[in-house]
């Protein structure tokens, strides 16, 4: 694509759990529209009560000086790298202008929370064109100088001063809580928990990110499927996992893939979290083993080596709705995502995670985390917030602080 960043998955995609809890104004057009996974639809001609209907979000002329607003929650938090305000189908009335704005929030904010955020600039006020994507690279310092900006639960989606937006797609990295680590099976490739498609031989009818989405696939067309090869190759999709980790389940769920099935696939992983680096070899986890069209598999992985990255192979090419790689983070693995995700965090929220985590102060924490993002080096973490870093249960990590 053009812009890199769109290769990044949309963190706010409504099957990703985004929502959208408030607007100021959706007279014209629903606010929810904003966040729909399909591409923005238009019937010329087709009216309702309010006037010609929109695949979007609208609102009414504003007749004074001002902005409407509407707030997104993402369904994954993440890190993001790139926003695109969609203006499909809104020629003569589009908002000439528009900003995005970053807020991280724990847990399940209200409206009032939400509207009293402390909120931080992703793309500043920025002129649009109409009836097309207007994508921007985010302007966010954050707090983690080795990897973009900080943490990102919410976004907040300003136009100036009225107008139509058909999608708001918000592109980044997603980045797991690791307190979640031990509260129940953990699924290292899922998107929703950090991993990451970063490559893939073909996605002529399916993109390759759809193989890690959350839930079943509902249909054919929410699942990865590449086009007929003609030659005597295989078609393949690399993951980047969650953290490195042992995986002993993987499914592999050809659920509404019949006649376009794979004969068979495997998977491979690697470690590249070790010397070797980006060189580190690749090995078996689960032998080429074949597949039944429409039928959901559960294969036990061949070995216990950690892995970062999995490459799927299927035979000779065809479709799979998801792939899930159920095992545990390496301590090393916990380790290196808990630092990464602290250190992410803004000031206000990670001195409440670790206020609520751990019971010291709020003045006590913000004194604990003065030091991030600590540059890779384990020595300088405070030994008091060791327990959040390695993603342990808040009841163990506060009896570790003590």
């Amino acid at each position: 694509m053009s812009d890199p960043f769109t290769t990044y998955p949309d963190l706010a995609a409504r099957p990703l759990g985004g929502s959208v809890p408030w607007a100021n104004d959706e007279l014209f057009a629903s606010r929810d529209n904003l966040i729909t996974w399909e591409e923005s639809e238009f019937q010329p001609a087709t009216f309702a009560a309010r006037g010609q209907v929109y695949d979007g979000w609208e609102t009414r002329r504003r007749r004074e000086p001002g902005f409407d607003e509407a707030i997104i929650r993402l369904g994954v938090p993440g890190i993001i790298h790139g926003v695109d305000i969609d203006t499909s189908h809104f020629k003569g009335n589009y908002p000439p202008e528009a900003s995005v704005e970053a807020a991280a929030i724990p847990g399940y904010p209200d409206v009032d929370t939400l509207l009293a955020a402390d909120w931080r600039p992703l793309v500043r006020r920025s002129p649009l064109d109409g009836d097309t994507h207007n994508r921007f690279h985010t302007d966010d310092a954050g707090v983690d100088g080795e990897r973009g900006g900080g943490l990102v639960t919410h976004v907040r989606l300003r136009i100036y001063p009225d107008g139509g937006v058909a999608r708001l797609r918000v592109h980044g990295e997603p980045l797991r809580d690791p307190r979640f680590l031990d509260a129940g099976p953990f699924d290292l490739a899922a998107l929703e928990n950090g991993g990451l498609v970063t490559d893939s031989s073909n996605t002529f009818f399916g993109d390759a990110t759809r193989l890690i989405n959350p839930g079943p696939a509902r249909n054919m067309g929410e699942g990865w499927e590449t086009a007929r090869r003609r030659d005597d190759g295989n078609d393949w999709a690399e993951i980047r996992l969650a953290t490195v980790g042992v995986i002993q389940l993987f499914e592999l769920d050809l659920t509404h893939f019949v006649g376009n099935a794979p004969g068979a696939a495997r998977v491979l992983g690697r470690d590249t979290s070790g010397p070797e680096g980006a060189d580190a070899e690749w090995h078996t986890l689960l032998a080429r083993t074949d597949m039944l069209p429409g039928v959901r598999h559960r294969l036990l992985a061949t070995n216990e080596l950690p892995a970062t990255e999995l490459r799927l192979d299927i035979y000779p090419d065809g479709g799979m709705a998801r792939l899930r790689a159920w095992g545990a983070p390496t301590t090393g693995g916990r380790a290196a995502l808990g630092r990464r995700w602290l250190a992410a965090l803004p000031e206000p929220m990670a001195a409440t995670v670790v206020h609520e985590t751990i019971g010291v102060s709020l003045d006590e924490a913000r004194a604990l985390i003065a030091g991030r993002p600590w540059a890779g080096d384990d020595d300088a973490i405070p030994e008091a917030l060791r327990g959040i870093v390695l993603g342990l249960h808040p009841g163990t990590a506060r009896a570790a602080a003590l």
